[in-house]
């Protein structure tokens, strides 16, 4: 996989990644998210266990407490997007956020205006946080360097970069199935070339020491020398599948694909797809993960989907506690302050 792609400043574009240290402030408090490297298996674990400290919300008649009130959270998505948006504004609502949602198909960008001249005049509504998707790699970096220095930024996704809070979701789903991460063998299946998610979940299983990860795919979908990213490639489902806790299967990015890449969907279902007979080579209480959206007869079969096994909608629920828990430690607030206000 590829690191941000570079591109001219002056047209405010992204100009490749930051230093992962410049995610902290110099005290050493979380600022931004932009990506999972940099960050230490006791921070991810923090956020974990801060997420475990929201997921009783939902239980709640009043599903609000006041970590973010007098905070104005900003949603400025570049790409379209259905559950990392809703989550992430139920997410700063939930916190008692004021939530603005740009519509980036009626902005000025799409009049001219670059990037940077829209960021500059969206933060001088006094905006606290920037919640970016955005198609360029690196895009949310570039945002981070030029916000003000009391202006956090969290990366929703750039390009085939990073998507860092889709992996501790699924790190929390995984943690709360499974436990302990030292045991266990997860598998990536699928379209692992061009997935932002794959790459951000990678970084993450081996940062809280998974025992064995596992990526499976055709040669044209796993990037050249992956083994590099600490997996272990298969190229047949059914040897990769055997004995897995763990499978997470991915959408093939048909708009990052150059042409040639896979002769059909329907012989890509034929050789990669998931389906019962190949679910039951892994573990017999094996989970079944998508970050979705889930093409069904594509990647996944609906049975499986829908399965008992399946825990896809899980993680849309615990998205949303996750992103709760990133917010909350980014502005330095606590669950036990919110609760004693």
């Amino acid at each position: 996989m590829t690191e941000p792609e570079t591109a001219a400043t002056a047209a405010g574009r992204p100009s490749g990644p930051m230093p992962p240290s410049m995610q902290f402030t110099p005290e050493g408090r979380l600022r931004h998210l932009l990506t999972i490297e940099g960050l230490s298996p006791e921070l991810v674990t923090e956020i974990l266990d801060t997420a475990e400290s929201f997921v009783g919300m939902n239980a709640q008649t009043v599903k609000k407490v006041p970590l973010l009130r007098g905070k104005t959270v900003m949603n400025l998505f570049f790409e379209a997007s259905t559950r990392t948006r809703t989550t992430f504004e139920l997410a700063a609502k939930r916190l008692s956020a004021d939530v603005l949602n740009i519509n980036i198909s009626t902005s000025s960008t799409v009049k001219g205006e670059s990037l940077l001249d829209t960021l500059r005049n969206l933060q001088a509504m006094y905006v606290d946080m920037f919640v970016v998707r955005h198609a360029d790699s690196g895009a949310a970096h570039f945002i981070a360097r030029h916000v003000a220095p009391h202006v956090s930024v969290l990366n929703a996704g750039d390009g085939r970069h990073a998507h860092p809070t889709q992996a501790l979701l699924d790190m929390f789903t995984i943690r709360r199935h499974k436990g302990d991460f030292s045991r266990l063998k997860v598998a990536i299946v699928g379209d692992i070339l061009h997935s932002r998610v794959a790459r951000s979940q990678i970084q993450a299983l081996n940062l809280l020491g998974t025992g064995e990860v596992r990526v499976i795919g055709p040669k044209t979908l796993l990037p050249a020398h992956v083994e590099d990213l600490g997996v272990r490639p298969f190229h047949d489902i059914r040897t990769g599948l055997k004995d897995v806790d763990v499978i997470i299967m991915l959408r093939l990015q048909r708009e990052r694909m150059d042409s040639g890449l896979l002769p059909s969907e329907h012989e890509f279902f034929q050789l990669w797809g998931l389906n019962e007979e190949r679910l039951a080579l892994a573990a017999p209480d094996a989970i079944v993960m998508h970050p979705g959206p889930a093409n069904r007869g594509v990647e996944i079969d609906s049975r499986v989907a829908d399965g008992p096994r399946s825990v896809i909608l899980e993680q849309v629920t615990y998205g949303i506690a996750v992103r709760m828990a990133v917010m909350s430690l980014i502005v330095g607030a606590s669950v036990n302050q919110g609760a004693a206000q």
